[in-house]
Protein backbone atom coordinates (compact mmCIF):
# COMPACT_ATOMS: atom_id res chain seq x y z
CA UNK A 1 0.00 0.00 0.00
CA UNK A 2 2.81 2.42 0.87
CA UNK A 3 4.53 1.62 -2.40
CA UNK A 4 1.31 2.44 -4.34
CA UNK A 5 0.89 5.71 -2.44
CA UNK A 6 4.54 6.66 -3.01
CA UNK A 7 4.18 5.86 -6.73
CA UNK A 8 1.04 7.98 -6.95
CA UNK A 9 2.77 10.93 -5.23
CA UNK A 10 5.83 10.61 -7.50
CA UNK A 11 3.62 10.50 -10.59
CA UNK A 12 1.64 13.53 -9.44
CA UNK A 13 4.84 15.51 -8.84
CA UNK A 14 6.29 14.47 -12.19
CA UNK A 15 3.19 15.67 -13.99
CA UNK A 16 2.80 18.85 -11.94
CA UNK A 17 6.35 20.25 -12.06
CA UNK A 18 6.62 20.50 -15.89
CA UNK A 19 3.21 22.17 -15.95
CA UNK A 20 4.38 24.78 -13.48
CA UNK A 21 7.54 25.37 -15.47
CA UNK A 22 5.34 26.44 -18.39
CA UNK A 23 3.29 28.93 -16.37
CA UNK A 24 3.29 32.48 -17.57
CA UNK A 25 5.94 34.63 -15.90
CA UNK A 26 4.99 38.00 -14.41
CA UNK A 27 5.38 41.16 -16.43
CA UNK A 28 8.80 42.74 -15.96
CA UNK A 29 8.95 46.44 -15.16
CA UNK A 30 11.03 47.22 -18.23
CA UNK A 31 11.69 45.36 -21.46
CA UNK A 32 12.91 41.79 -21.77
CA UNK A 33 16.55 41.93 -22.90
CA UNK A 34 17.52 38.27 -23.29
CA UNK A 35 16.12 34.78 -23.81
CA UNK A 36 13.46 36.10 -26.19
CA UNK A 37 12.04 32.64 -27.04
CA UNK A 38 10.60 31.72 -23.66
CA UNK A 39 7.18 31.69 -22.01
CA UNK A 40 5.65 35.18 -21.99
CA UNK A 41 3.35 36.90 -19.49
CA UNK A 42 -0.40 36.44 -19.83
CA UNK A 43 -0.83 40.22 -19.68
CA UNK A 44 0.59 43.49 -20.92
CA UNK A 45 -0.44 46.51 -18.86
CA UNK A 46 -2.31 49.01 -21.02
CA UNK A 47 -2.88 46.60 -23.91
CA UNK A 48 -5.46 43.99 -24.82
CA UNK A 49 -4.19 40.44 -25.10
CA UNK A 50 -5.77 38.57 -28.00
CA UNK A 51 -6.54 34.93 -28.59
CA UNK A 52 -6.31 33.58 -32.12
CA UNK A 53 -10.10 33.78 -32.46
CA UNK A 54 -10.11 37.44 -31.41
CA UNK A 55 -7.19 38.28 -33.71
CA UNK A 56 -8.96 36.56 -36.61
CA UNK A 57 -12.18 38.52 -36.01
CA UNK A 58 -10.26 41.81 -35.95
CA UNK A 59 -8.31 40.82 -39.08
CA UNK A 60 -11.50 39.87 -40.96
CA UNK A 61 -13.12 43.19 -39.95
CA UNK A 62 -10.17 45.17 -41.36
CA UNK A 63 -10.32 47.47 -38.34
CA UNK A 64 -6.67 47.21 -37.29
CA UNK A 65 -3.13 47.48 -38.53
CA UNK A 66 -1.28 44.20 -37.95
CA UNK A 67 2.41 44.61 -37.15
CA UNK A 68 4.86 41.69 -37.33
CA UNK A 69 8.10 42.21 -35.41
CA UNK A 70 9.90 38.91 -36.05
CA UNK A 71 13.64 39.57 -36.43
CA UNK A 72 15.30 38.98 -39.77
CA UNK A 73 18.73 37.35 -39.83
CA UNK A 74 21.23 39.76 -41.40
CA UNK A 75 23.32 38.84 -44.39
CA UNK A 76 26.69 37.70 -43.03
CA UNK A 77 29.29 40.41 -43.73
CA UNK A 78 32.08 37.94 -44.50
CA UNK A 79 30.47 35.87 -47.27
CA UNK A 80 32.94 34.95 -50.00
CA UNK A 81 32.66 37.01 -53.19
CA UNK A 82 30.06 35.62 -55.54
CA UNK A 83 28.09 33.87 -52.80
CA UNK A 84 24.36 34.17 -53.36
CA UNK A 85 22.41 35.14 -50.24
CA UNK A 86 18.74 34.32 -50.02
CA UNK A 87 16.72 35.67 -47.13
CA UNK A 88 14.46 33.14 -45.44
CA UNK A 89 10.87 33.91 -46.48
CA UNK A 90 8.61 35.26 -43.74
CA UNK A 91 5.00 34.16 -43.75
CA UNK A 92 2.92 36.78 -41.94
CA UNK A 93 -0.74 37.43 -41.35
CA UNK A 94 -1.92 38.87 -44.70
CA UNK A 95 -1.85 42.66 -44.85
CA UNK A 96 0.66 42.99 -42.01
CA UNK A 97 3.46 45.50 -41.86
CA UNK A 98 6.74 43.71 -41.06
CA UNK A 99 9.12 45.73 -38.88
CA UNK A 100 11.92 43.24 -38.13
CA UNK A 101 14.33 43.66 -35.25
CA UNK A 102 12.09 46.13 -33.41
CA UNK A 103 11.22 43.87 -30.48
CA UNK A 104 14.58 43.67 -28.79
CA UNK A 105 14.75 44.99 -25.24
CA UNK A 106 17.31 47.64 -26.13
CA UNK A 107 17.08 49.37 -29.51
CA UNK A 108 19.69 51.43 -31.32
CA UNK A 109 18.45 54.92 -32.16
CA UNK A 110 18.08 54.03 -35.86
CA UNK A 111 16.00 50.94 -35.01
CA UNK A 112 13.82 52.92 -32.63
CA UNK A 113 13.24 55.52 -35.37
CA UNK A 114 12.41 52.68 -37.77
CA UNK A 115 9.80 51.36 -35.31
CA UNK A 116 8.32 54.80 -34.64
CA UNK A 117 8.10 55.61 -38.37
CA UNK A 118 6.72 52.17 -39.16
CA UNK A 119 3.97 52.57 -36.58
CA UNK A 120 3.11 56.01 -37.96
CA UNK A 121 2.79 54.52 -41.46
CA UNK A 122 0.79 51.52 -40.19
CA UNK A 123 -1.59 53.70 -38.17
CA UNK A 124 -1.83 56.52 -40.69
CA UNK A 125 -0.56 58.79 -37.90
CA UNK A 126 -3.65 58.02 -35.78
CA UNK A 127 -2.51 57.15 -32.25
CA UNK A 128 -6.00 55.75 -31.52
CA UNK A 129 -5.87 53.26 -34.44
CA UNK A 130 -5.94 49.65 -33.28
CA UNK A 131 -2.49 48.09 -33.62
CA UNK A 132 -2.19 44.30 -33.34
CA UNK A 133 1.44 43.43 -32.64
CA UNK A 134 2.73 39.89 -32.96
CA UNK A 135 5.69 37.62 -33.69
CA UNK A 136 5.73 33.89 -32.83
CA UNK A 137 4.40 31.98 -29.83
CA UNK A 138 6.56 32.39 -26.73
CA UNK A 139 8.37 35.34 -28.28
CA UNK A 140 9.15 38.34 -26.12
CA UNK A 141 9.81 40.48 -29.21
CA UNK A 142 6.10 41.17 -29.69
CA UNK A 143 5.61 41.87 -25.98
CA UNK A 144 8.48 44.39 -26.03
CA UNK A 145 7.26 46.06 -29.25
CA UNK A 146 3.68 46.35 -27.97
CA UNK A 147 4.95 47.84 -24.69
CA UNK A 148 7.05 50.29 -26.70
CA UNK A 149 4.04 51.29 -28.85
CA UNK A 150 2.18 52.13 -25.64
CA UNK A 151 5.14 54.26 -24.51
CA UNK A 152 4.92 56.18 -27.82
CA UNK A 153 1.36 57.21 -26.96
CA UNK A 154 -0.62 54.64 -28.96
CA UNK A 155 -3.79 54.12 -26.96
CA UNK A 156 -5.31 51.11 -28.74
CA UNK A 157 -2.64 48.42 -28.68
CA UNK A 158 -3.43 44.72 -28.83
CA UNK A 159 -0.80 42.05 -28.29
CA UNK A 160 -1.28 38.71 -30.03
CA UNK A 161 1.12 36.40 -28.14
CA UNK A 162 0.39 33.26 -30.20
CA UNK A 163 1.58 35.05 -33.34
CA UNK A 164 1.95 33.24 -36.62
CA UNK A 165 2.35 29.91 -34.77
CA UNK A 166 -1.20 30.20 -33.41
CA UNK A 167 -2.46 31.55 -36.72
CA UNK A 168 -0.95 28.62 -38.64
CA UNK A 169 -2.25 26.12 -36.05
CA UNK A 170 -5.79 27.48 -36.64
CA UNK A 171 -5.26 26.92 -40.39
CA UNK A 172 -5.67 30.61 -41.16
CA UNK A 173 -4.05 32.15 -44.25
CA UNK A 174 -0.47 33.36 -44.24
CA UNK A 175 1.26 35.41 -46.92
CA UNK A 176 4.90 35.95 -47.75
CA UNK A 177 5.94 39.41 -46.68
CA UNK A 178 8.86 41.74 -47.05
CA UNK A 179 10.18 44.06 -44.36
CA UNK A 180 9.27 47.70 -44.50
CA UNK A 181 12.30 49.51 -45.92
CA UNK A 182 14.58 51.27 -43.47
CA UNK A 183 15.62 54.86 -44.10
CA UNK A 184 19.00 53.63 -45.35
CA UNK A 185 17.27 51.29 -47.85
CA UNK A 186 14.63 53.65 -49.23
CA UNK A 187 15.36 54.77 -52.77
CA UNK A 188 16.22 58.43 -53.13
CA UNK A 189 13.80 60.50 -55.16
CA UNK A 190 15.46 62.22 -58.15
CA UNK A 191 15.14 65.99 -58.07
Amino acid sequence: MRWALASLIALTLALTVPGRAQENPPEPEGYRTDNYRAPVPATLAGARVLTTGQAEAIWRSGSAAFVDVLPRPPKPPNLPAGTIWRDKPRLSIPGSVWLPDTGYGTLAAATEDYLRNGLVRASGGNHAKLLVIYCLADCWMSWNAAKRALSYGYSNVAWYPEGTDGWRHADLPLAESQPEPRASEEPSIPR
